[in-house]
């Protein structure tokens, strides 16, 4: 089996059942604490007023930021809305298996079923932990910085922190650990973006613990990927070399 071939069907059989696995998580303990903040986000609180009877402000006034398009499509909640967030988790699980191998492949380094754990570790720290660490997973109604600030911060730090592992594991030595530790803390040091010091009617043990069931469920996705990753790899290569001696024999 070609090179192409072999990464292509083994990121997109991890991906899937990775995916997979990552979605049974959310639905479980992710997905009851987003309908929770649904309900404290909906939810119109009271004007408030001077002691004189002049109010301080309306609903609509504090509501402003948090706006939503009336026209914009949403799915249904129940089974439909079950069905688009797993196919877009599948998808995306797909994307990131993609990626991995594709590191791999530049990288030089292997993907393999002994170390499928540590790419897989690798991955989760790059892309999930480390940004989560100045810009944490967000509930509906929570207030956030600007989108663009966020996403530009979110990709420096997973590029950071994904070079800096790459490059303790290509040079292993001291000048690999020191360029490491300079890129690990670089995005912290420069800052996410804060978000605006606004009132959030999401409860603070809410978002605690929404922050730690969607780490929990991106450690499932992560280290199903990356070993199920390597061994299918492992298995497609073995399978090609059977094929080629086969042929030449």
């Amino acid at each position: 089996m070609k090179l192409f071939q072999r990464i292509f069907f083994a990121a997109v059989l991890s991906g899937l059942a990775a995916g997979l696995a990552m979605s049974a998580v959310q639905q479980w303990r992710v997905a009851p604490l987003i309908l929770e903040a649904e309900v404290y986000e909906n939810a119109a609180p009271a004007d408030h007023t001077h002691d004189a009877g002049t109010p301080a402000h309306t609903h609509e006034e504090a509501a402003a930021p948090h706006e939503h398009d009336e026209d914009a499509w949403a799915p249904q909640d129940g089974a439909e809305r079950i069905f688009y967030t797993v196919l877009a988790n599948v998808l995306g699980a797909i994307g990131f298996a993609f990626l991995l191998a594709a590191v791999s492949v530049l990288s030089g380094i292997e993907i393999t079923r002994r170390n499928g754990v540590v790419w897989g570790l690798g991955g989760f720290v790059a892309l999930q932990l480390a940004p989560a660490l100045g810009l944490p997973p967000e509930l509906p109604g929570m207030p956030a910085a600007d989108l663009v600030a966020r996403q530009v911060w979110w990709i420096g730090t997973a590029v950071a922190t994904g070079a800096g592992i790459l490059a303790i594991a290509k040079l292993r030595n001291w000048t690999g650990i020191g360029i490491a530790v300079v890129l690990l803390l670089a995005p912290h040091v420069i800052g996410a973006p804060a978000a605006p010091h606004e009132p959030s009617g999401v409860p603070a043990h809410l978002a605690t613990s929404f922050a730690s069931a969607s780490l929990a469920a991106g450690a499932v996705f992560w280290l199903i990927a990356g070993p199920l990753l390597g061994w299918l790899n492992g298995r497609f290569a073995r399978s090609s070399a059977f094929a080629l001696k086969g042929a030449h024999a």
